[in-house]
């Protein structure tokens, strides 16, 4: 009866131990229960500056559009553009930080958001190619939204989104999100700065995640998540995984016994 009593504790401390949680799968948790309801607070972030091996997508365009036709090296078709096109046809900021458009040269767009680099070409244009009644209008954005996330994710590899802004939470979803076994609360996101590479730590089972500095992402972004200790266990995710291997291990130590005993 002794040890059956002490079999019975150790199995349930191996069940309660080895499960994980629902608490650590649940995303920006509230943790004040007195309250349902939370002010609305506006989350910041810095406009993002172009790095080294960025590649920008930039369209001049004005009434008489033959006269910038020269200014445009690889004009788009109004159709969808592949990745690889963009890629191809983009202007690529090289290692002194420029961009080489028609005409107009070496551009240097290092340290400038995309909105500077669309005011610096426009006043180029009109210093020396043009007047304010040819209607010039440059479009600069971003040739998409890259990052990569590795580790407990479901789909781990460079991802591009088509869009301006992209929060962390976007970012994993459009992977397939975390798996059961990623650990939501140490997640560690590494950013590109001009001196260098800084790391970050976000975690988003809280819902003060929303004002860590790295819950909106910067382009080229690396995203990791580490596994759960449960998974180097290898006794389950859930309490019925544990249960089963609890009970084949049982099966096996009983069936050891008896073939030594006999």
């Amino acid at each position: 009866m002794k040890y059956y009593k002490l079999f019975i504790t150790l199995l349930g401390c191996l069940l309660l131990v080895s499960c994980i949680p629902t608490k650590d799968l649940i995303y920006l948790q509230n943790n004040d229960s007195s309250s349902n309801n939370q002010a609305i607070e506006s989350v910041k972030q810095k406009p993002y500056r172009v790095q080294i091996n960025d590649v920008l997508n930039i369209s001049i365009k004005a009434i008489d559009s033959k006269s910038v036709e020269i200014f445009n090296a690889n004009p788009q078709s109004q159709g969808s553009v592949s990745e690889q096109s963009i890629y191809f046809n983009g202007y690529n900021v090289d290692d002194h930080g420029n961009v080489r458009i028609p005409v107009l040269g070496n551009v240097l767009v290092l340290g400038k958001t995309v909105e500077e680099i669309r005011i610096l070409i426009e006043e180029k244009l009109l210093k020396d190619y043009f007047t304010s009644e040819a209607g010039i209008f440059v479009l600069v954005k971003l040739a998409g939204f890259r990052y990569v996330v590795n580790g407990e994710i479901v789909s781990p590899g460079t991802k591009v989104l088509y869009q301006d802004r992209v929060n962390i939470l976007e970012a994993i979803a459009n992977s397939g999100d975390i798996s059961v076994t990623g650990d939501r609360k140490d997640i560690i996101v590494m950013r590109r700065f001009p001196h260098g590479t800084e790391t970050f730590h976000i975690d988003l089972t809280q819902g003060t995640a929303m004002n860590s500095p790295v819950y909106n992402l910067q382009p080229n972004d690396y995203i990791y998540i580490k596994p759960l200790k449960q998974k180097t266990w290898g006794t389950g995710k859930t309490g019925i995984e544990s249960l089963s291997t609890v009970i084949t291990l049982l099966s096996l130590a009983t069936t050891t016994y008896l073939l030594l005993r006999n």
